[in-house]
């Protein structure tokens, strides 16, 4: 019997939304190595294809068609794939292996040979890590063997648990290094820590994909600004030709369309990745070290004006398309205002030559009633001069001249009542019938 009403279609999607991307549990001495590639839409069957070839050489199951994260082990190395919006993250974790250097054997090179290059995309990010167990912080010397002389970026995170450091450059093997030491740290509160750390690299960067974007629009914004201050101008002085300046408003705001079209993917990714490395940061619960400074602390001295420079540029392109729009109104109201007063002018000029024209015809109706009339009288000269060779006693001129001004009067009513008769129709008061 059932207990409830039919599911909807999407219900078990969305309920294993938050379980997705889950963390790998890690214990004390692994050694990781994230990668973060941009993908296209259009290679992410080959991909998947690639992610299933590694599978097929180690004999493991490949990942489902639909699958946007995957996990299993190949060979020395445990391999878990994520697929996220517009790029997939690689984390590639394998055991300690005894008397090597630090960050000389990562666990990427574990990987067959040419595997990893071969990923289709770009890559955004590509850090080293490695996790160890410690009841103190990691001195100078350890730092200086793991970094080198970069200056280092560390704190105390969840909530007194381990300490992670970072110096957030790029090294000469062409990955970033992560060093996270745990006091009490569970093996998922571990692998949830390290996944923290490698996405708020990740989303940074990503975030950051807008910033030459905004570097190339703005010398291209001012040059707009510039231009619709002067054509403004012209406009409030009344100066220039209109038709010349709606054209270059119109070229204007085509360009500007052009940049927003260029450029408010990246802008809005850029607001949404970097909320994303806010709440990340967040969920590290830093406490300070002496002498060195917080996640928190070193993205707010660069990465946060460099949001802030994206999201500023994105609202200038906005604005400056309101701005055009608005000035291309007022243009056009203009230009519309002096159009109808062109046709105002051409509609007088109409009616003052359908007025000739109607004088013209009453002349002409004048004229219509003297031929009418002589006409008309030759006949009934014709006539009289019949019915006088026909023995009647008649003087045919007498009798034309006695008839011509009862002609003339019967033609003007006729003709007048005409006219009324098509007044009446177009006007609608009457018809023709």
């Amino acid at each position: 019997m059932a207990l409830l009403p039919p599911d909807h279609p999407e219900r078990f999607v969305l309920a294993e939304e938050v379980h997705a991307r889950p963390p790998e549990p890690v214990e004390p001495g692994v050694r990781v190595s994230y990668v973060a590639i941009l993908v296209d839409p259009d290679e992410r069957a080959r991909e998947r294809a690639h992610v299933s070839a590694l599978c097929e050489r180690y004999a493991v199951a490949a990942p489902a068609a639909n699958a946007t994260h995957f996990s299993t082990q190949v060979g020395p190395l445990r391999l878990k794939w994520e697929r996220h919006g517009e790029f997939s993250g690689y984390m590639l974790m394998a055991g300690e292996r005894a008397g090597s250097a630090h960050f000389v054997e990562p666990a990427a090179a574990a990987l067959p040979a040419g595997w990893l290059p071969s990923l289709p995309g770009a890559t955004v990010v590509a850090t080293h890590a490695r996790y160890v167990s410690g009841d103190s912080p990691a001195d100078a010397e350890t730092l200086t063997a793991h970094f080198g002389a970069n200056p280092v970026v560390g704190a105390m995170v969840g909530g007194g648990t381990a300490w992670a450091y970072t110096d957030f450059r790029i090294h000469d093997d062409g990955f970033g290094r992560l060093l996270l030491v745990g006091r009490s740290l569970g093996p998922i509160q571990a692998g949830r820590m390290l996944q923290r750390l490698f996405e708020i690299d990740a989303y940074r960067m990503l975030a950051l994909l807008a910033l030459p974007i905004a570097r190339r629009q703005s010398p291209r914004i001012l040059a707009i600004e510039k231009s619709l201050a002067m054509l403004t101008d012209d406009i409030a002085q009344g100066s220039g030709d209109d038709e010349a300046l709606l054209h270059e408003l119109t070229r204007l705001a085509a360009e500007v369309e052009s940049g927003l079209a260029a450029s408010q993917f990246r802008f809005g990714a850029c607001s949404a990745y970097s909320e994303l490395v806010g709440t990340r940061v967040a969920e590290l619960r830093e406490e300070r070290l002496p002498g060195m400074q917080t996640f928190q602390e070193f993205l707010t001295r660069r990465f946060t004006p460099a949001v802030a420079t994206c999201a500023t540029t994105s609202q200038r392109l906005r604005d400056l398309s309101e701005r055009v729009a608005q000035a291309s109104g007022l243009l056009s109201t203009r230009v519309d205002i002096a159009r109808e007063r062109q046709n105002q002018a051409l509609l007088a000029s109409m009616d003052r030559r359908a007025k000739l024209q109607l004088r013209l015809q009453q002349t002409v109706e004048g004229l219509s009633v003297a031929a009418i009339v002589y006409y008309v009288s030759g006949l009934a000269a014709y006539l009289a001069k019949a019915a006088k060779a026909g023995g009647l006693r008649i003087d045919p001129d007498l009798a034309v001249g006695a008839i011509v001004p009862v002609l003339a009067v019967v033609v003007l009513l006729g003709l007048r009542r005409a006219r009324h008769r098509i007044a009446r129709a177009e006007t609608g008061v009457g018809t023709l019938a």
